[in-house]
């Protein structure tokens, strides 16, 4: 028999296709959120009633608390396909117009960071939330013509990691304005569990804890070190997942016991021993780890922020004690870390 050799996809489709596979795909699956939860319960089940597609949604927040998963749950509660895609992925407003010609009644149109759409597909996308109508302009100079298109009524959802980006005409179109919170480590336990029995992970209660307590309050962190404690259990262990294997697993990967992985560390590191505990600027900052401003002002100073680990003062970022303090440095007595700092 002929051995036949099968190309393995590529790790970011292997990755997408395992985070997919995680997705709650009822409110009842979904963990966390509860406010949020018991609202969508409500404007739903009216929908519903109502034999009405629901009223368009913007759903707010930082990266992997699950506004992609949520926008899946709408769809799937309300019976009907769910279209995707992203703000910067409609560069022209025929772009956006192809979309919305294509929907059938009732269905819901996701758009990911939806405060990178540009000015002109923005502007078709009111008459299309508002009226359920599209303006199309045919031909050029003095020849050109505006036809109106009735368009089927669907759901908009929106997502948006910077709300502060939305325009205020095109935020007061979303029937609700929601955001979403950072989870509680016993709320990421229960989505570790969860996606451990979806992913056949033999796993107990005090290794899910240890990797919900490391996952920074997101579940797609906690998600993805689930997935490489798994690998790590299944190469040097027995395949089964404890509190022991979880934190080799994940001091190996390199996450601390504070969630912090190598460019925290470094960030940390650099503030306080080149810097003396600051004030540094970003950019100085973000050279020094070989990141770019805009990674480490997005990706890794909010959480360092909330862990009161770094502050920003108008001077620049300045180390707080409980940074000197995990990394075992001793704080300098005339460290510039005083209140004045914040003025």
């Amino acid at each position: 028999m002929r051995d036949e050799y099968l190309e393995p996809a590529p790790v970011s489709e292997i990755e997408q296709s395992d985070e997919a596979g995680l997705r709650p795909r009822h409110l009842a699956e979904f963990v966390g959120q509860r406010e949020l939860k018991e609202h969508l319960t409500i404007v739903l089940e009216a929908a519903k009633r109502r034999g009405q597609p629901a009223d368009h949604l913007l759903l707010a927040g930082p990266p992997g608390l699950g506004k992609t998963s949520m926008a899946g749950i709408v769809a799937a509660e309300m019976n009907v396909h769910l279209h995707i895609t992203s703000g910067p992925a409609l560069e022209r407003a025929g772009d956006l117009a192809a979309i919305l010609t294509k929907l059938d009644e009732g269905e819901v149109l996701f758009i990911d960071e939806i405060h990178r759409l540009s000015r002109a597909v923005e502007e078709i996308l009111y008459p299309a939330m508002e009226d359920f109508q599209l303006d199309i302009v045919v031909g050029k100079g003095p020849a050109a013509s505006s036809i109106r298109l009735t368009l089927p009524k669907f759901t908009l959802i929106g997502a948006t990691t910077r709300t502060g980006m939305i325009t205020g005409p095109l935020r007061d179109r979303f029937g609700l304005v929601a955001r979403l919170d950072y989870y509680a480590d016993d709320e990421l336990q229960a989505i570790v569990l969860r996606a451990a029995g979806i992913l056949r992970v033999t796993i107990d209660t005090d290794g899910a804890w240890e990797i919900a307590r490391r996952s920074r309050g997101t579940p797609r962190i906690a998600n993805r070190l689930l997935r490489r404690v798994r690998d790590y259990a299944e190469v040097r262990g027995d395949g089964t997942i404890n509190e022991a294997t979880a934190q080799a697993g994940l001091k190996l990967f390199g996450v601390d016991g504070r969630g912090l992985d190598k460019v925290d560390r470094a960030i940390l590191t650099a503030m306080c021993r080149q810097f003396g505990g600051g004030p540094v600027g970003l950019t100085t900052l973000a050279i020094s780890v070989g990141e770019q401003p805009e990674t480490v002002e997005d990706m890794y100073e909010p959480f360092l922020i909330q862990q009161g680990m770094i502050a920003r003062t108008p001077r620049g970022r300045i180390a707080m004690p409980s940074a000197w303090a995990h990394l075992g440095l001793a704080m300098p007595a005339d460290t510039n870390t005083a209140a004045s700092l914040f003025e």
